[in-house]
C-alpha cells in the first residue's frame, strides 16, 4: 500500500507568517505519528492569479496544481489567519473553486492564528462549518494559536503544542481508519 498524502494549506497572504509555521508544525506532528508523504502550500505563493480565477476549469497551472493536490490528498491540514472574525477572503475563494464532492469523508485538521484569544472561536464558527459543508471528516480538536504562543513564527508554548499533539493524534487515527479496507461480511 502506498503512503497516504497529507496536504497542508496555509491561508496567509504575507511573509513571514505564523500561520505557515502552525501549518508546518501540525503536518510534521502528523508525519511523526503515521506514514505519510506531505506537501505544504502557502496561499501567498499564488499571488493575484487566485483572486482573478472565477472558474476552476480556467485556473492557471499553479492554481490548478493546488486544487488538484487538495482534491487528491488523503488528508488536509488547513489554517488561516483571522481577518475580521473569519478566515481570509482568498482562503474562502480557493475553497469556492473546489468541487464539494472532492472533500467528502476526507480527514481535515482545522487551525487558525490571530492576535489574541478573542478570535479563538473562528475555528468553530467559521472553519468547522465550511468543512462540514464539504462533508469532510473534521478532527474533533481544532487548533487556534494567538500571537503570544509563537517564537520566531513557530509554535512555542506548551498548551499550544499539546493541542497540536491531540489534533495530530486524531488526524493519524482518521487517516488510518480511512485507509483500512472495509471488512466484508458474509
Amino acid at each position: 500500500m502506498t503512503r497516504a498524502h497529507l496536504v497542508g494549506l496555509s491561508g496567509n497572504t504575507q511573509r513571514p507568517s505564523r500561520t505557515l509555521g502552525l501549518t508546518t508544525t501540525i503536518v510534521e506532528e502528523i508525519a511523526l505519528r503515521t506514514s505519510v508523504e506531505s506537501t505544504v502550500f502557502d496561499l501567498v505563493d499564488l499571488g493575484p492569479e487566485l483572486g482573478a480565477t472565477l472558474d476552476a476549469r480556467k485556473a492557471p497551472p499553479r492554481l490548478a496544481g493546488l486544487i488538484d493536490a487538495i482534491a487528491g490528498a488523503d488528508a488536509l491540514v488547513v489554517a488561516s489567519p483571522v481577518y475580521k472574525g473569519a478566515y481570509s477572503g482568498l482562503f474562502k475563494h480557493l475553497f469556492d473553486l473546489i468541487d464539494p464532492a472532492a472533500l467528502a469523508g476526507k480527514p481535515v485538521i482545522i487551525a487558525a492564528t490571530g492576535g489574541g484569544e478573542r478570535h479563538a472561536l473562528v475555528v468553530e464558527h467559521a472553519l468547522r462549518p465550511l468543512f462540514a459543508f464539504f462533508g469532510a471528516a473534521v478532527a474533533p480538536t481544532a487548533v487556534y494559536a494567538a500571537e503570544k504562543e509563537f517564537l520566531d513564527y513557530r509554535p512555542s508554548q506548551s498548551p499550544l503544542l499539546a493541542r497540536i499533539g491531540r489534533a495530530a493524534d486524531e488526524a493519524a487515527a482518521l487517516v488510518a481508519a480511512r485507509r483500512q479496507p472495509l471488512a466484508r461480511t458474509a
